[in-house]
């Protein structure tokens, strides 16, 4: 290192005319090791500049470069890292943040304590020594080589002192004074010693002199002493004198001490004696008010509601430490908490009225309603109710008892009023829904004094009607007008959906009403789920829908949230039994029906999940629509267990299958009540089922068949099913319509190739032996000359089979198709033609073997195609 030292002073900082006191070996941080030089220098001209200077070592030789200086006064700061561990990373913070990695620590501890020194002889500015050794920074005595240039550079600058101007001027004039001082400098620093002696001695006489002035200056002072000692004397006298006025200035301030604190006392008692009754004080007119105040009147309810919020603020104030042990304030608090039960108990009372006297006054009014399948109106005991809410508020902060009792009784009362509007409600919906009293006592309903009852266990007890039972129904009352059983069907069906929809429509508004009320009267908040409900979820769609079950008793409360859930199960506690009855009715009167109870019933849950899907109404349609799908789920069932159960008979031709047509029915059916409904998925699901039960029970039916042959009832069916396909355009069923399509056509052409048969037999058989010789080798044109095969045997076999033979053929050929088949698919002509078809093409298929087997010998058939074509047209149009 010394030997760089001096290489790098002698070739690039001697030449600039600078001192290198400090060097260390560093490379930049986090980079690839290129190492450099940092130098701390100090020029030779004053005024001294001190730098920084980066050193690196040329690419293109083994010299050294100046790369780039910064100067001492730029740096602020200096970091080291860890004051305490060896680390040979510090950083120099001058416009940017320089970090280096120096190769060993004491070079990175010399160059920077070379840096304080030099910082703190020429500069004297804030540099922060960051993480540096206070032990580093505190050395005095130079240690190492790099230290004692800077130490020897020190020595000499403590040594020189430049002269100034004065000095500068002295100097000159004794020199002017004798010639030699310049010529003979030892005999001018002789004479200037003799010159010192000369006023050395001048000053010693000088001050011999002066010793009689000093003995006089000494008097001087004794007597100063004297005056000192006699005016000490006086201001004693003034210290008594003034002590005494001291103390009586004293007692004054004392005095006014006491008068200002008892002053600020008295300011203080007022205060709180101001406080106690500006917010402890109830006007009489409040007082009154609560004992003697008009409950049953607005201005009454307001008066009282107003002196209700004075007493509460009054009981609420927030005392003062001491306040509570004053005897008048816990008189005040006794008035007011005896004031408080008072009127509480009065409120209570009065309310508990309300509420019975609303249960007799909507009793009178539920005679007109249950002739029409509407619900009474709540609104105006609503209205006038909730001019007590703030008072029930009032009731929930001060009295939670009485406020408990309240909301029990409330509850107690609407249930029963509630129970009665329902029931009476759903008894019309279901005479709507089965017509004439004579129908509704065959479901089980009956009428007793005018008031309309259901018999639940007759429901219950009803076995679910199929399909057939359903048509017997309609049948038998054609005779009662001119509708038809589908007809009577879809008036029965739209005339259920009204109802139901009608039943639907009024309970919404109902529930939503009374849930809005009970949330302003009891002052509770809306909007939230409710924990520790047992809860069962059932799959639908997909999805999953939560059907939550409560016991009758009120459980603890955990929320506001939960005791509106809980006070609307125990007010409409019969809403979902009824409904599920009202399903059930449905269900026993039309199975079909669960079709429309599927889609408006999604459709109101929907709705009410949309608004709160935590509420009430939303979770009680969410559990009835869970009865609504398994009833939509057996109806599907049902109907695919009669197609497994039908029985054909064996003396009449089967046509079309009972389940085809129903499931024509069902389809058409669904597809216009599930327009733009929620539930598509449901149908789509129930559609697979349908179809493939249909496609299965096709099949079985046609292979016990013993009248019509398999390949009929399949081609009939399989093109009915395609037509309805077709024709409603179900989407999800578009493979299931392909498969029908190749079905129906499968089969039409197995029974086109199975009753046509062989037509023309003998000559059938013998061009069966051609394609057998053909088969074993011989030439086509070779056959003719096989005995059994010539020419001869070939006209004779085609002499069989003249025009009027093969008309005759083809006319019982028609007879027994049209037996075959059923009128009401009309596929006669469609099959006749298949078959004249496939005649044709056997017609061409011998033509071909004789022209190639027979070539130039001129044998034709007895008859032409245009003849086959004559045939069969007119044997068409003769049946």
């Amino acid at each position: 290192m010394t030997a760089i030292k001096h290489a790098l002073q002698r070739d690039i900082f001697t030449p600039n005319d600078e001192r290198l006191l400090s060097i260390v070996n560093v490379c930049k941080a986090g980079k690839k090791k290129k190492n450099c030089f940092l130098c701390a220098t100090v020029t030779t001209e004053r005024p001294v500049q001190v730098n920084v200077v980066k050193v690196k070592k040329s690419d293109k030789g083994d010299f050294y470069k100046r790369q780039i200086a910064w100067a001492l006064r730029d740096l602020a700061v200096v970091d080291a890292k860890d004051a305490i561990k060896e680390n040979p990373e510090f950083d120099l913070h001058f416009e940017k943040i320089y970090k280096w990695v120096a190769s060993s620590t004491a070079e990175k501890n010399a160059f920077i304590s070379c840096i304080w020194k030099l910082n703190q002889r020429y500069l004297r500015k804030k540099i922060d020594f960051v993480n540096v050794s206070s032990q580093l920074l505190e050395e005095s005595v130079p240690s190492g080589e790099n230290q004692s240039v800077a130490g020897g550079d020190e020595e000499t600058v403590d040594e020189y002192q430049e002269l100034n101007a004065r000095e500068e001027q002295d100097i000159e004039i004794m020199m002017e004074g004798c010639e030699y001082a310049i010529s003979n400098a030892e005999a001018f620093a002789e004479k200037l010693s003799r010159e010192l002696q000369v006023l050395d001695g001048a000053n010693i006489q000088s001050i011999m002199a002066s010793e009689k002035q000093v003995n006089i200056l000494m008097k001087l002072l004794d007597e100063a002493l004297k005056e000192v000692d006699q005016i000490e004397l006086k201001l004693s006298s003034y210290e008594e004198m003034l002590q005494s006025v001291k103390e009586q200035m004293d007692q004054i301030s004392e005095s006014n001490h006491l008068i200002h604190l008892s002053n600020t006392n008295n300011v203080k008692l007022l205060s709180e004696i101001e406080f106690l009754v500006n917010h402890m004080d109830l006007a009489k007119g409040h007082i009154k008010a609560l004992q003697e105040g008009d409950l049953a009147s607005s201005r009454g309810i307001e008066a009282c509601t107003n002196a209700a919020d004075a007493l509460l603020q009054c009981m609420n104030v927030a005392l003062r430490p001491g306040h509570d042990m004053l005897y008048a304030v816990k008189q005040q608090q006794q008035r007011f908490g005896d004031l408080r039960e008072q009127f509480a108990r009065r409120l209570a009372s009065h309310l508990n009225n309300v509420f019975v006297q609303q249960g007799h006054d909507q009793s009178s009014t539920l005679a007109q309603h249950s002739i029409e399948l509407t619900l009474p109106n709540h609104h105006p005991f609503h209205r006038d109710l909730l001019r007590y809410a703030k008072l029930m508020e009032w009731l929930k902060s001060t009295d939670y008892g009485k406020y408990e009792g309240l909301t029990k009784n409330y509850m107690d009362y609407l249930s029963r009023l509630y129970e009665r509007e329902i029931k009476d409600f759903f008894e019309v919906a279901k005479i709507k829904m089965t017509g004439t009293t004579k129908e509704s006592k065959k479901f089980g309903l009956h009428g007793s004094s005018g008031k309309l009852t259901g018999s639940t266990s007759s429901l219950n007890k009803l076995s679910v009607q199929s399909s057939g039972s359903r048509r017997s129904q309609s049948s038998s009352l054609l005779d009662m007008g001119n509708m038809s059983a589908s007809d009577l069907d879809v008036a029965d069906r739209s005339k259920f959906d009204k109802i139901f929809e009608q039943v639907l429509s009024e309970l919404e508004p109902l529930c939503l009403a009374e849930q809005d009320f009970i949330s302003k009267f009891f002052k509770l908040q809306q909007h939230q789920n409710i924990p520790g409900t047992v809860t069962e979820t059932e799959e639908l769609d997909g999805g999953m829908l939560s059907r939550q079950y409560s016991s009758g008793v009120l459980p603890s409360i955990s929320s506001e949230k939960d005791m509106i859930r809980q006070m609307m199960i125990k007010i409409f506690r019969c809403i979902e039994p009824e409904l599920n009855n009202l399903i059930a009715l449905g269900d026993k009167i039309d199975s079909f029906n669960s079709l429309y109870m599927l889609v408006k019933m999604s459709h109101h849950v929907w709705t009410a999940q949309n608004v709160d899907p935590a509420s009430f109404l939303s979770t009680t349609l969410g559990n009835v629509l869970v009865t609504v799908k398994r009833n939509f789920d057996k109806c599907i069932s049902n109907q695919i267990r009669q197609m497994e159960e039908v029985k054909i008979s064996k003396k009449s031709k089967v046509g079309i299958l009972p389940f085809v047509a129903e499931f024509e029915e069902f389809a058409g059916l669904a597809e216009s009540i599930f327009k733009n409904a929620e539930r598509r998925g449901d149908l789509d699901k129930a559609y697979i089922k349908l179809i493939r039960g249909v496609f299965v029970n096709v099949e079985k039916v046609a292979n016990e068949s013993q009248k019509t042959p398999r390949d009929v009832v399949m081609m009939e069916n399989f093109h009915h099913i395609f037509a309805t396909l077709s024709r409603l355009k179900i989407s999800c069923l578009e493979a299931e319509k392909k498969e029908a399509k190749q079905k129906y056509t499968d089969h039409l052409q197995s029974y086109v190739i199975y009753s046509l048969g062989q037509p023309l037999e003998k000559l059938n058989h013998f061009f069966e032996g051609v394609e057998a010789r053909v088969a074993q080798g011989i030439r086509e044109e070779e056959v003719s000359y096989q005995l059994a095969f010539n020419k001869q045997e070939l006209r004779k076999v085609i002499k069989e089979y003249p025009g009027k033979e093969v008309k005759k053929g083809l006319d019982n050929l028609y007879k027994k198709v049209d037996k075959h088949l059923c009128e009401e698919e009309n596929l006669l002509q469609v099959v006749w033609h298949s078959m004249q078809d496939e005649f044709i093409r056997q017609y061409k298929h011998f033509e071909g073997l004789i022209a190639r087997c027979y070539p130039g010998s001129g044998v034709t058939m007895e008859f032409t195609i245009q003849d086959i074509l004559d045939y069969c047209s007119s044997i068409a149009q003769s049946h």
